[in-house]
C-alpha cells in the first residue's frame, strides 16, 4: 500500500511538472484563436450555413502540421528561423521572409486595431456615458496604441493581456456550452464536409482562406521558433513539443473553431441575419441559447479580450524578426528593438481610422496573411530536408514531408481562390496590392524551388 501511495504521488508529480512546462505553442493557439479566427469563423457560419465545414476541420489538422514542422526547426537548429535562413540561405531569402511576416503582421495590426477601437467605443455607447470622444472609435485607437506602446516597452501590458485572456476563456466556453444546446442539423453538417466553395455574401474563397489563414498564418509558423528558444527547449524536448503542439492547435483550437463555427451555422441564418452586413451585434445571436439576454455583452467583451490580448503578440512579431535579422538583442533592453517595438504599437492606431465593418475586414486581413503563407512553409521544408542544417538522420520523414507538402497543397490552392476572387476587383487599390502580392510570393517559391533542386543535383 505504501508502495502504491508512492507512486501515485510520483506519477502525480511527474505529470504535474509536465504539464506545467506546456505553453509554446499554447501561445501561438491562442494568437490563432483571436478576433479575426472568431471573425471568418461567425461570417462563414452567417453567410454560407455549414458549407465551409470541411475547411474548420482541416485548420486544426494543418495548423497543428505547421506548427509540429516550424517546432522541429526550432527544436534542431536551436536558432530563430531568420537567423538560420540567413546563415544556410542567404541574405536575400532571410528578407524576403522577414518582409513577408512584416506585411501580414502590420495588416493584422490594423485589423485587430480597427476592432479593439471600434468594440471599445460600443461597450462605453451601450452603458451610456455621455461623452462624445468615448464613442468615437478613432480615440480608443489612439488611446490603445499609447497603453500598447508604454506597456510592451516597460512590460507591464501583461497584465492587460492576463484578464483579456479569462474574457476569451468565458466566450469561448460559452460557445461551447451553446453548441451542446444549439439546433445543430447532423444531416445538414454531414454536406458541409464535401470540399466545396461556395460564391456569394463576402465571397467564398475570401472566408475559406480567411478560416484555413487564422490557423496557418506566417506569424504563427515564424514565431514558433523563437517561443521554443526562449522556452530552452531543444530536441531532447520534442515529447513535451510534440504533446504541446497536438493539445493546443489540434485540439483545444480545432474545439474552440468547430464550436464557434457550428453554432453560427445554425442559428445566424436561421436569424436571419445579412451575411454581407453581419456586424458585432447580429454575431452575438449566436449565444443567445446559453446566455440569453446577456448574449451581446459576452460576446462584446470575449471579441474585446481577444483583441487585446492577440493584439500584444502581434506587435512583437514585425521588431523580433527584424531584431533577428540586424542582430539586435531581442529584448526591451536594447533601445533599437524597444524603439521598434514603440514605433509599430503607435502606427498601429491607424486601424482605428479605417473604413469599413471590422468583420469583414478582419476575414479580408486573415486571407491576405495566408497569400504569404506558403512561402514560409517552403522555407521551412527546403532547410528541414537539407543536411547541411538538420543532420541527415534528423532530416524530414517520408511522413512529415507528406503532411507538409499537403499543408502547403491546401495553403497555396485557398491562397490562389482568393486571389482569382480578388482579380475581379484588380482596378481597386486593396486588389491590386493583393494581386502584386501574390505574384512576388509565386516567384520567390519558384525561386526558392529552383535554388533546392541546383543544390540537390550538385551534391
Amino acid at each position: 500500500m505504501a508502495t502504491e501511495t508512492h507512486s501515485e504521488r510520483w506519477t502525480g508529480g511527474r505529470i504535474g511538472r509536465f504539464l506545467r512546462r506546456l505553453g509554446p505553442t499554447w501561445l501561438a493557439g491562442a494568437i490563432a484563436a483571436g478576433p479575426a479566427t472568431m471573425a471568418s469563423l461567425v461570417v462563414a457560419g452567417a453567410s454560407y450555413g455549414y458549407a465551409l465545414l470541411w475547411v474548420v476541420l482541416l485548420s486544426a489538422v494543418l495548423g497543428a502540421t505547421g506548427q509540429y514542422l516550424a517546432m522541429r526547426l526550432g527544436l534542431l537548429t536551436e536558432k530563430g528561423i531568420v537567423a538560420v535562413v540567413e546563415e544556410h540561405l542567404g541574405s536575400f531569402w532571410a528578407w524576403v521572409l522577414v518582409i513577408d511576416a512584416v506585411l501580414a503582421a502590420g495588416l493584422a495590426q490594423l485589423a485587430i486595431m480597427l476592432t479593439l477601437a471600434d468594440v471599445s467605443a460600443t461597450i462605453v455607447g451601450s452603458v451610456g456615458i455621455g461623452i462624445a470622444a468615448l464613442a468615437d472609435p478613432r480615440f480608443w485607437g489612439v488611446g490603445w496604441a499609447v497603453i500598447l506602446a508604454l506597456g510592451l516597452a516597460g512590460g507591464g501590458y501583461r497584465i492587460a493581456e492576463l484578464g483579456a485572456k479569462v474574457l476569451v476563456s468565458l466566450v469561448v466556453l460559452a460557445f461551447v456550452a451553446s453548441a451542446l444546446v444549439a439546433p445543430i442539423d447532423p444531416a445538414a453538417a454531414a454536406t458541409g464536409l464535401v470540399p466545396e466553395i461556395p460564391g456569394s455574401g463576402l465571397g467564398g474563397a475570401a472566408v475559406a482562406a480567411g478560416i484555413l489563414g487564422g490557423a496557418v498564418h506566417i506569424t504563427l509558423l515564424t514565431m514558433q521558433s523563437y517561443t521554443m528558444g526562449a522556452r530552452g527547449w531543444t530536441e531532447r524536448d520534442r515529447d513535451i513539443a510534440t504533446f504541446d503542439v497536438v493539445s493546443s492547435m489540434l485540439v483545444a483550437f480545432g474545439v474552440f473553431s468547430l464550436a464557434v463555427f457550428l453554432v453560427a451555422a445554425s442559428i445566424l441564418p436561421e436569424a436571419g441575419v445579412d451575411p454581407g452586413t453581419v456586424d458585432e451585434i447580429q454575431a452575438a445571436q449566436a449565444l443567445e441559447p446559453v446566455a440569453g439576454e446577456y448574449a451581446m455583452w459576452i460576446f462584446l467583451l470575449g471579441l474585446w479580450g481577444a483583441a487585446v490580448s492577440t493584439l500584444g503578440g502581434n506587435t512583437i512579431v514585425p521588431p523580433y524578426l527584424l531584431a533577428d535579422k540586424l542582430g539586435w538583442e531581442r529584448s526591451v533592453d536594447d533601445p533599437r528593438y524597444r524603439g521598434a517595438l514603440v514605433a509599430v504599437a503607435l502606427a498601429s492606431a491607424a486601424g482605428a481610422f479605417l473604413q469599413g465593418a471590422f468583420l469583414q475586414v478582419l476575414v479580408l486581413v486573415l486571407a491576405f496573411g495566408l497569400v504569404g503563407t506558403p512561402f514560409a512553409l517552403a522555407v521551412i521544408l527546403y532547410l528541414l530536408n537539407d543536411p547541411d542544417v538538420v543532420s541527415a538522420p534528423k532530416t524530414n520523414s517520408l511522413l512529415e514531408n507528406l503532411g507538409g507538402l499537403v499543408l502547403f497543397g491546401v495553403a497555396a490552392a485557398l491562397a490562389g481562390e482568393f486571389v482569382l476572387e480578388e482579380l475581379q476587383t484588380a482596378t481597386e487599390p486593396a486588389s491590386a496590392f493583393v494581386i502584386v502580392f501574390a505574384a512576388a510570393m509565386a516567384l520567390a517559391i519558384v525561386g526558392l524551388a529552383g535554388k533546392y533542386a541546383r543544390e540537390r543535383l550538385l551534391e
